[in-house]
């Protein structure tokens, strides 16, 4: 066919003019053209001159854009233009088909729109980014002239009479009214910013969000194709292969994205629905999340909708294109002259009828309806997302706002647990958030579902009701079973938490339960909970398979149920184009039903978490006068120190003689902010914690400015709720609590937090009534941050300050052990310190705090008597004092007594006497005579004085080993996996090299193995057999159907189609393979999840088994958090989350797969276009696995600090609170939840980023799959159909494949960190001598035997005894002693064979203790260690977890440690509840149920580690007496940290350096002036 643009058929003068130059239809065109030539023209060098300044040198930065008016409606207008212009183009080319000859001007004027219209959205993007709106003026010109000759062309046509029937004419109009309107948005340009005819254009500044350079988030700011493609994370997304995202590069969020803006909202929506009439009105939180996000939601479900109602174009257009290609048979010729001719301006004119009966055309229509489906559909998730996050974050700035004004009642009384605080934060406000995810759903789906069976009605009739019915009917099972699984999560969730916290107690207290031998007993508590929760799991799974099932296998009996009915009602098989348009439809209805289940569910779960949330935030809150604009905080001006001399405490003479000589100090002046002599003052106090009991009783007392008061009594009488009543903590019953009015002078700090602005008021901050407090409770609370963080705790930093602090609470010594000084990160995920000092830490942030009031509580109570008078001497009575600060000191010290400047005596909750010592002394002699008995004993010690190897410097000792030792363990590391370091990439900052994501397939190998190889088998064989079934299905649909079709092309040929056995065998055929499919579906479902299953219960048993058997050294070196998240976040990965993923990765692999190889087959040419889809889709995937694992890990490690600041907040709340310190918490949380959110959304925008691109991948294969089919001609028609029906299904998996691909790389991590755990080596447990062997009542007469005995502590370290001999005789009392390191802890773990002895032996009555099973020996000894650990259970557990003692016996051991009265007392006697680590006891009870735990083993031998601490002086001194009366006829081992304890011992150790120097009677050892052990005893005197 000749080419010329106006056509030349015979007798069609084409180029005539005689009736007018307009009514020359090709004229007409050929005056279209110029508007687009002219835009073209002008254009092309602006931009070439543009790009080519900028280059790829400089690349402008966001900060410079700026959207100009009408911005998102004119790319909308312009996308609608170029679709209108496909269109036209289309109506052209099949136009031009009709014609004898070929007429260019149908067709070209179209496509030089369409890249017109291409390069004036381009033109007009680069004008915005680079702020130049005079350039506009083109587009405008261009907009003018378009809508001038397109509105001439519309003239014509209604001249010439063409009707709307014609879709030339309605292109037409469609195209002049979106010039119109492109028309207007460029004038409206030019009104608001008056760039051109006005004498002063408007200066217009960039978003503010834009200005600031870290705001990398820009979403919400670039334009809407980058929006609609995620275009502009490009950068990010292939940066990561050559660098690991960081915080750093993912910036900040925009301003309405950030928590702060979002809790303003829900709150203003909150609050709004109090009213006047009804203030206490609980007001509703769905209302609230309605008001403040309702709009985003409706956006979101308008996309939803679209994309649905888009959806059912594949069905339809796969239906059109296998009917219209069996019309192929009609040669084109005889269907021109068989359809009536509709010419105007001497061309064809066609209706859209016509045009959809081409092929061709409706080819290109399914790929631009699939793009559109999924570019709205992945447009609805981001903002349901974006939306759900903003949720999050308000909700969790509301639930923290509560906690700080919470009640303490409510904690300490168990209303509100820290366990439910945790749970709001982790679990409801993550349920709400998911529930806004899948919320548009809701409504969406009715009209899905509905569409879908009227579409099926309309191709097959009866038949697909029959279908649809099947699937509508097996929704409720589907949802039986969400609801099922639902439940047997929350009640394995139980069974987990249960467990861990076993997990947790055995790991706190393992050192303990190694030397009890209680190591098997606990591991077999642990073991029945996991049993229980393995029920729930193998519930779960059986659930799970039976969802999967469901899922896979209502589309086969759907379309089973449709071919029966068919045949059966019409005696007949659908036609192929019916028949595949079915089988999709019947795939888009599947999602919908089985999604609807999982939105219910989580429609359920919302509204419990909404109930939860809602009890939560009406719950008690602490008193106005304690909370309400908690934001205030003193002046922290770093007041000058007066290092002035004090006096010194004289250790040489008795207290009691210093007691009785004490002088009354002279009145201190007062600080130059204090106005009033009594800082605070109680007036007939009642206080409680929540029950009508009062806990404190008629309290009048005063605290005098300026001075030392301290508040002595017996353990349990009331005096730390003494302090907490006068901070407000506790509830009032009747009294007042005055506080002295904060002067003028005294200003709040501004701390410039826009939280405190929007919630007080000026007015709000000086009707306070109390100012900051440094407070130092007894419990010690440390931050997640470093020791320098935790002192200054917010204050400016003032390095003279800080220093005198750290010497006034001896904290060098133990800065100098941490591995980077003051800068090392303490708290729960740091570095676990001991008791000691955490408490100096927390005495230290109370003394660097400038504030006028400090109180301590019991600051002495883990601290050696060294420590303990170094702190009073240069802390409290220098540091303190000197400045002129009131101090109230709770102690059981009563030494200190003589430098209080008022001292309130407590007893059973009342004030038993309030004044100074001197008043005291004459007014209330027996008290006074009470203290002076209860010090004799200390008098004693004192005189003889104590060893500086004290607790502090075991504490030091032992920080200092861990160090050794984890250095040593890491260097062992690293010799073990330099191999594996080989095979990984370096992920070093600095790394530019290719960052490739590799699947751990040793990994994956690892976890199958552990789950059975032949359950391995089963599962590859049954999916390989499952899909291989399914496709037959498929084939055998396509062969049927296609029998019944008129004729197969094949080379262009016509024939028959082939021979197929009758319609009844046929189905029969039909049924077999459906059943076969279902069969397979059913299996291959519960083979996953059960090797999921019995992967996991594998993995953790052996896991249990290893930790717990591990060598004491192993806990020394490895940090506790660490072993704990294997058993819980590792091992839920592995229960949970590894089956279903694994599952969803093998479905939709071998789904894409069994597509390709389907389409491959029937139409070979599709092969061609596969090779560059698939280097396209490696490239994809390959960048999105390395930035996904980034931003997985990214968004894992910024939720661990938030939840943590959550509980960090609830347990330190009176600190906080006194401290006066609630708004830098509230801002620190903010800026941890934005950085989560931050990571969060990143993700998520990952997420879209893929899947956008897997997305338009699938529609260019749906595309080559219908090109294939239309133009190859060499298949049947039912092959067509089932060729097309795969690629549309394929196109939903592919971003499965990727996804659940980096899913599983990620949770293969969890099994990684398991692993390494499970070649740690186990004590051994057996011995060489067999258990029966040992005598029944062995060790009967406690003698030792110590041989050439050598200790070391791993085989890295160096000896810790050397050569150590010596012979205990039965029923000696002997004393260990000896300075710091010199291996007194070692030779007492060593008698318990815990510690390497690798040369010599101890041998006790006669038998080696090497040869003996652990088992036997360590149930045989008994030792009292320092630290008090109890577990969660009862009294009688504790004292005896096997069960083997009398009640009588444990009432002796109770009596014998100070507690049968009190045990009585509490309800259950025996068996009354412990809570988790003892926390209802005291910590000086604590250390006595642990002494009536040793006395309850009655062996002949003890081992004592001095625990006595927190114990006071009176209870001190009757147990002494008492122990050594319970143990008169055993032998007796004490480690002793005091000498004065050992002064009387039969024989006495002195060790040094490991060596054993002197062993003879302590008397003896005195006699010798030159002895180790008198210079001991001498040189602390």
């Amino acid at each position: 066919m000749a080419l010329s643009f106006c056509g030349s058929e015979e007798g069609n003068n084409a180029y005539s003019v005689m009736q007018g130059v307009l009514n020359n239809g090709c004229f007409v065109d050929a005056l279209n053209l110029v508007p687009h030539v002219f835009l073209l023209f002008i254009t092309f060098p602006i931009l070439f001159i543009g790009w080519g300044s900028q280059s790829s040198k400089v690349q402008i930065h966001h900060n410079t854009w700026l959207h100009f008016p009408g911005h998102n409606l004119r790319w909308i207008l312009t996308f609608s233009l170029l679709f209108v212009h496909v269109c036209e183009f289309a109506e052209g080319v099949v136009s031009n088909q009709m014609m004898k000859t070929n007429h260019l001007h149908l067709f070209v004027p179209a496509f030089m729109g369409f890249v017109a219209a291409t390069t004036s959205v381009v033109y007009y993007h680069n004008i915005e980014t680079s702020n130049f709106p005079k350039l506009l003026l083109v587009l405008l010109n261009y907009w003018v002239l378009a809508f001038i000759t397109k509105t001439i062309k519309l003239w014509k046509f209604v001249e010439y009479e063409v009707s709307v029937k014609q879709l030339r004419f309605c292109i037409t109009t469609l195209l002049v009214l979106l010039y119109g309107l492109l028309m207007a948005v460029e004038v409206n340009v030019i009104r608001v910013r008056k760039y051109v005819f006005f004498s002063s254009p408007q200066k217009v500044k960039p978003p503010e969000d834009l200005q600031d350079l870290g705001v990398r988030f820009l979403q919400p700011f670039v334009n809407l194709l980058s929006k609609a493609t995620y275009w502009w994370m490009n950068p990010l997304i292939m940066g990561a292969h050559k660098r690991p995202i960081e915080l750093k590069k993912i910036g900040k969020l925009p301003i309405a994205m950030r928590a702060l803006t979002n809790y303003l909202r829900l709150k203003d929506a909150y609050e709004d629905q109090r009213t006047a009439e009804d203030p206490d009105r609980s007001p509703s939180i769905w209302r609230s999340m309605y008001r403040a996000f309702g709009g985003p939601i409706l956006l979101s479900s308008t996309f939803r909708y679209l994309a649905d109602l888009l959806g059912f174009a594949g069905p339809l257009c796969i239906s059109g294109i296998v009917a219209h290609l069996d019309n192929g048979s009609i040669p084109e010729t005889n269907r021109t002259q068989s359809q009536p001719q509709e010419r105007y301006f001497g061309v064809h004119f066609m209706s859209t009828y016509e045009l959809l009966q081409n092929t061709s055309v409706l080819a290109v229509l399914l790929f631009l309806a699939l793009v559109l489906q999924r570019t709205f559909l992945q447009a609805s998730y981001y903002v349901t997302i974006e939306t759900g996050i903003n949720l999050r974050g308000a909700l969790l700035a509301m639930i923290y706002n509560k906690i700080l004004r919470l009640s303490t009642s409510n904690m300490s009384m168990g209303e509100m647990t820290l366990g439910q605080i945790n749970n709001l934060v982790a679990i409801e406000t993550n349920q709400l958030m998911w529930f806004l995810f899948l919320c548009p759903n809701l409504w969406a789906m009715p009209v899905q579902i509905v569409m879908g069976v009227f579409l099926l009605h309309y191709l097959l009739g009866v038949g697909a009701i029959v279908g649809a019915l099947v699937i509508i009917l097996l929704t409720p099972i589907q949802y039986f079973i969400a609801t099922k699984l639902a439940d047997t999560q929350k009640s394995s969730l139980e069974h987990s938490t249960d467990r861990l916290k076993k997990t947790s107690e055995i790991l706190k207290g393992i050192k303990l339960l190694k030397l009890y031998a209680w190591e098997n007993i606990f591991s077999d508590s642990v073991e029945d909970t996991r049993g229980k929760e393995l029920t729930c799991l193998k519930t779960f799974a059986f659930y799970t398979s039976m969802s999967i099932f469901m899922n896979a296998a209502i589309p086969i009996a759907a379309v089973l149920a449709t071919f029966v009915t068919q045949h059966i009602y019409y005696k007949t098989v659908p036609k192929p184009f019916e028949a595949f348009a079915a089988l999709a439809l019947f795939h888009i209805l599947v999602t919908p039903l089985f999604l609807l289940s999982t939105v219910v569910r989580f429609a359920v779960k919302a509204l419990v978490s909404v109930q939860k949330l809602g009890e939560f935030l009406q719950s008690d809150e602490i008193g106005d006068d304690s909370w309400r604009n908690g934001d205030l905080l003193v002046n922290l001006e770093a007041g000058k120190k007066h290092y002035g001399m004090t006096k010194a405490i004289n250790r040489k003479q008795p207290l009691r003689y210093q007691m009785d000589n004490y002088q009354q100090p002279t009145r201190r002046l007062l600080r130059p902010t204090e106005t009033e002599e009594a800082a605070v003052k109680v007036t007939n106090g009642f206080f409680t914690w929540g029950s009508n009991l009062s806990t404190l009783s008629d309290i009048n007392i005063r605290i005098p400015t300026g001075q030392l008061t301290m508040i002595v009594g017996q353990v349990g009488c009331g005096k730390s709720s003494l302090l907490l009543a006068m901070l407000g903590e506790m509830q009032t019953i009747e009294g007042r609590v005055y506080w002295s009015k904060l002067p003028d002078c005294v200003a709040p700090p501004d701390w410039n937090i826009s939280w405190s602005e929007a919630e007080e008021s000026g007015e709000d901050i000086r009707s306070k009534n109390r100012y900051s407090v440094a407070y130092a409770a007894q419990k010690s609370w440390l931050l997640n941050a470093t020791v320098e963080e935790n002192i200054t705790f917010g204050s400016p930093f003032s390095k003279q300050r800080y220093k005198a602090v750290i010497d006034a609470c001896s904290l060098q010594p133990d800065i100098d052990l941490l591995p980077f000084g003051d800068q090392t990160e303490i708290g729960e995920r740091g570095i676990n310190l001991s008791g000691g000092q955490r408490q100096r830490i927390c005495v230290g942030r109370a003394l660097y705090q400038n504030t006028n009031i400090v109180f301590l509580d019991d600051p002495f109570s883990a601290l050696d008597i060294h420590l303990s008078d170094h702190l009073m001497q240069e802390g409290i009575l220098k540091f303190l004092q000197d400045d002129k600060r009131t101090v109230v000191l709770v102690t059981h010290k009563l030494q200190y007594l003589i430098h209080a400047d008022w001292i309130i005596a407590m007893k059973e909750g009342t004030v038993l006497r309030e004044g100074t010592l001197k008043d005291i002394q004459t007014h209330d002699v027996e008290l006074y005579d009470h203290w002076k008995t209860l010090m004799n004993r200390q008098d004693q010690e004192l005189e003889k004085d104590i060893q500086q190897e004290s607790l502090t410097l075991l504490e030091r000792k032992t920080l200092r080993r861990a160090f050794y030792s984890r250095d040593a363990k890491n260097q062992l590391d690293d010799d073990e996996e330099e191999e594996e370091e080989e095979e990984e990439e370096d992920d070093n900052m600095s790394t530019t090299t290719s960052r490739g994501a590799k699947i751990p397939w040793k990994v994956c190998w690892c976890y199958l193995s552990s789950g059975g190889c032949l359950m391995v088998f089963m599962m590859v064989s049954t999916k390989l057999l499952k899909h291989l079934v399914i496709v037959a299905i498929d084939c055998w649909l396509a062969l049927w159907t296609s029998s019944k079709s008129s004729k197969v092309c094949i080379n262009e040929t016509w024939l028959a189609p082939p021979e197929m056995p009758n319609d009844w065998q046929c189905l029969q055929v039909f049924i077999a393979l459906c059943a076969a499919g279902i069969t397979l579906c059913l299996v291959t479902s519960l083979t996953v999840e059960f090797l999921g299953l019995s992967a996991a219960t594998s993995l953790h048993h052996n896991l249990l088994n290893k930790i717990i058997h591990a060598p004491l050294r192993f806990f020394d070196v490895t940090p506790l958090g660490q072993i704990l998240n294997r058993f819980s976040a590792d091992t839920n990965i592995i229960d949970q989350h590894i089956p279903p993923t694994l599952e969803s990765l093998t479905r939709s692999s071998l789904l894409v797969l069994s597509a390709i190889c389907v389409i491959s087959t029937i139409t070979p040419i599709f092969l061609a276009a596969l090779v560059p889809l698939a280097v396209a889709f490696y490239f994809i995937q390959k960048y999105f696995r390395v930035a996904s694992k980034d931003l997985q890990d990214l968004d894992d490690s910024t939720q661990l600090p938030l939840l943590c600041h959550f509980s960090e907040t609830a347990e330190g709340l009176t600190t906080i609170r006194a401290f006066r310190h609630e708004a830098r918490f509230k801002q620190r949380m903010l800026e941890l939840t934005d950085t989560n959110n931050t990571a969060y959304l990143f993700l998520s925008a990952a997420n879209r980023w893929l899947e956008v691109r897997t997305d338009y991948l699938g529609a260019v294969i749906v595309l080559s799959a219908a090109g294939a089919a239309i133009w190859t001609k060499t298949c049947s028609l039912g092959l067509a159909g089932l060729g097309l029906t795969y690629a549309l299904t394929a196109t939903n998996y592919l971003n499965w494949v990727v996804r659940n691909l980096a899913d599983l790389e990620v949770q293969m991590a969890a099994v990684k960190k398991v692993n390494s755990f499970l070649s740690t080596e186990s004590e051994n447990y057996d011995g060489s001598m067999d258990s029966a062997q040992v005598p029944e009542n062995w060790p009967q007469d406690g003698e030792i035997k110590i041989q050439d005995l050598c200790v070391r502590y791993d085989p890295m370290l160096k000896p810790v005894l050397k050569h150590v001999n010596a012979y205990i005789k039965p029923g000696q009392k002997v004393g260990i002693c000896g300075r710091t390191g010199s291996g007194k802890s070692s030779l007492s773990l060593a008698f318990f064979n815990m510690v390497d002895m690798f040369e010599g032996k101890i041998i006790i009555d006669g038998i080696d203790i090497c040869k003996l099973p652990l088992q036997t020996l360590r149930s045989r000894l008994s030792i009292i260690l320092q630290d008090p650990v109890l577990f969660s259970g009862s009294i009688r557990f504790n004292l005896d977890p096997e069960k083997m003692c009398t009640d009588d016996r444990l009432w002796e051991a109770l009596e014998i440690a100070q507690l049968k009265n009190m045990v009585k007392a509490l309800p259950g006697g025996l068996d009354a509840v412990v809570t988790e680590g003892g926390e209802n006891f005291s910590v000086g009870q604590r250390q006595l149920f642990c002494l009536a735990r040793a006395f309850v083993r009655k062996s002949s031998i003890f081992i004592m580690d001095e625990a006595t601490a927190s114990i006071d002086m009176a209870t001190e001194n009757i147990l002494q007496k008492v122990v050594m009366t319970a143990f008169a006829d055993r032998t007796v081992v004490t480690i002793a940290h005091r000498v004065s304890s050992i002064l009387d011992a039969e024989q006495v150790l002195v060790l040094s350096s490991g060596i054993l120097v002197e062993n003879d009677s302590a008397l003896s050892l005195l006699g010798q002036e030159e002895s180790l052990f008198s210079v001991l005893v001498r040189t602390h005197k």
